[in-house]
Parts: structure tokens; sequence; C-alpha cells
């Protein structure tokens, strides 16, 4: 076994106690309202031995909403339900940042609030389904962004990452991947705009900049992070100007030294290399093989850590094993995915998989929570 995964690392204001990262994933628990629920807590909680959990895409306004059971990061309700995430984490050791994310046009109108209809840079529709209570249906037609709308996004970042270290998080990720606004203004086919927010590489990514910059000045940059996810295609994106858009996304930031940029990886190896030599503070990496077979995994890790990464994120890993890190550590075998349970739904699928010793949700019951 390679101890390099398990050493210590300063990522921003926290030292983490392993490179091993829990990357976010949406699992539709929330309430109908965007609360996050006590189960949540007790997901969170199982996982807090990750040297950091990224809780999955809260959205940070009710025309942002990511889907059904997606949580929310706007009311002062959804930040009640995110200090029992924030407190249950805590209290077993564990450290945690929010995902802050704006559907743009993978919004949906059969589960935005009345009146709400999709936004994005350009009138532009996703080729894709869009996941709703009445099951998957095609994406809509979106209203393209005016410049006060796209400001109001920026401002609606700030407010959910106060919120978020209101409710006791550690930081906020901001989401400028997986096919979500701001990827959306991003990538060059959604984005036709030729303003200001749009046309060249620092028009595409203003948005984004601006965000991050907003945020950090809000909370602080160290505890801010980024996602982003060149060429991943999701959401009907298409970017053939990546080398161009990415590079001058992170020359812009560079200056504002924010806690870290999470990648996830590309099939261009060149484009990947050649953003790590651009940014300045810490690599987190997804690798296109975490989610593989068992060995693959560190196998994946261990290769980006020597190909300049901090950090590496899982998914599945932390899915089905609560207890991930040990199970790495020590080459154990992983939990096999149950069929149920992967999006909404009760514990089964969620917090019924067994450590090695054999716990489960039973013996993890977050602490009572703040007074709101």
């Amino acid at each position: 076994m390679n101890t390099a995964l398990f050493e210590p690392f300063g990522l921003g204001a926290l030292t983490v106690p392993n490179r091993i990262v829990m990357a976010p994933m949406s699992r539709a628990r929330a309430a109908a309202d965007g609360t996050p629920t006590t189960l949540m807590a007790t997901y969170y909680a199982q996982r807090a031995t990750a040297g950091l959990i990224i809780a999955e895409s809260a959205h940070v306004s009710p025309a942002g909403r990511i889907g059904p059971g997606a949580p929310g990061l706007h009311t002062r309700a959804h930040e009640y339900g995110w200090s029992r995430i924030a407190d249950a984490v805590h209290d077993r050791g564990g450290r945690i940042f929010v995902q802050l994310a704006h559907a743009g046009r993978l919004a949906h109108p059969d589960f935005l609030p009345d009146g709400l209809y999709p936004v994005a840079p350009s009138p532009k529709t996703a080729q894709a389904s869009i996941f709703t209570p009445y099951g998957r249906q095609p994406a809509v037609s979106p209203h393209e962004m005016t410049g006060n709308q796209i400001r109001t996004v920026i401002e609606d970042f700030v407010r959910a990452a106060r919120r978020a270290v209101a409710a006791g998080l550690d930081g906020v990720e901001i989401h400028a991947a997986n096919g979500y606004l701001l990827h959306q203004f991003l990538a060059d086919n959604p984005n036709t705009r030729t303003d200001r927010w749009g046309a060249t590489p620092e028009g595409r990514t203003r948005l984004t900049v601006e965000t991050v910059r907003a945020v950090a000045a809000a909370i602080g940059p160290d505890r801010v992070g980024l996602r982003i996810s060149p060429r991943d295609g999701y959401g009907d994106l298409r970017e053939p100007l990546a080398h161009r858009t990415y590079p001058a996304l992170l020359r812009a930031l560079a200056r504002d030294r924010i806690a870290y940029l999470h990648l996830t990886e590309t099939a261009d190896n060149a484009l990947d290399d050649r953003l790590r030599e651009l940014w300045p503070t810490a690599l987190m990496v997804t690798p296109r093989a975490a989610d593989s077979a068992d060995i693959t995994k560190e196998r994946a890790a261990l290769a980006w850590l020597r190909r300049g990464a901090d950090l590496v994120a899982f998914g599945r890993g932390f899915l089905t094993n609560p207890d991930f890190v040990t199970r790495l550590r020590t080459g154990a075998r992983l939990n096999t995915p149950q069929d149920v349970g992967l999006y909404g739904g009760d514990h089964r699928g969620y917090t019924d998989y067994p450590t090695l010793d054999g716990l489960t949700s039973r013996d993890v019951t977050p602490a009572p929570a703040r007074t709101p």
C-alpha cells in the first residue's frame, strides 16, 4: 500500500488528515421544500473519515433548483437543515464543504415554483432529458438571461455561501461543471452571446470569475473551492474551445488564491497538465477511473498524485462504503451497490451500507441541532 493518500494536507483554512475526498453526489433525500433532512445528516456523518466531504449540490435560489429531492441553501429553514449536517459531521471529527449550484437550462417547470422558468446564457434547448416528479421529461427552451438576472445569480451565490458559513459548514465549492448554469456560460454551444458575458474566453468565463471573487470576498478565499469539468458533454454541452476557455479561467483566478480547484479528469492529458501548471493552490482531481474496479481506484489516485494533484475525490466508493478510507487503506473489498435508493427514497441504499465492523445507520445518530 502506498501511504501518500493517507498523509495530512493543508487545504485553505483546514488541515485534512488524508488526501481522500468524498465527491459531491446528488442523492435526492431533501424535503419537498429543499430543506436537508436528519437522514442526510446521518449519511454524511457516516462518511466523516474522508479527508474532506463535499456535500451534494445545493441550489442557490428557487429558479436554480436542481431537481426533486435536491437540497437548497437560500432560506432560513435550509440553513437550519445544513447546520444539523455540519454538527453531525463535526461531532465525528469530519470536515465538510457544500457545493453551490444553479441548474440553468437543466431545471424544468415541473419542479420549479409557479411562475419560474429555466434560464440560460442563450435560448438554446438542451438535447437532454430532465428528472422530474413525473418521470424523465425533455428539456425545455430556456429564457435568455438579462444582465440584471446574471448579476442577481452572483448575489444568490454570495447569500448562499454566507448561509453555509452561518450553518457551521467549513466552506463552499462553486459548481461550474456538469452542465449547470456556470458551465453553460463557459461552454461554446449554449453560450452564443455577443455581449460581455460571451463571445470570447474572457466573456465566457466572466460569470464564473465574478461569482468566485464575490463569494471569496464574502466568506474568505480559504473557504472557497471551484469545480470544473472541461469537455464532459453533460447536459448537451460542446466545448471545442476548451483549450482556450479554461486556461483563461485559471489565469483570471490565479491571484485570488482560493482554497482549491476541483477538476474532473478529461480525456485530454495535455489540457489537464496545462491546467495543473496554471493553478497556484491545491488541485483536487476526480479521476475517470475512480469509480471502476476496486484496485483501479487506488492506482488512479496515485497516478494523479504523481501528476501533481494534491487530493483525489471519489464518488461511488463513498456511496456504498461509509468507511471507504479504511477499505482503501487495508485493501478490503467494497460493498456491492444495491438496486434501490440511488436517487430518492428512504434509508435503503443510502444509510444501510455496513462498515467492515458491521455498523450501519442504526449506530450513527446526529446530535441535536442548534435552535433555529
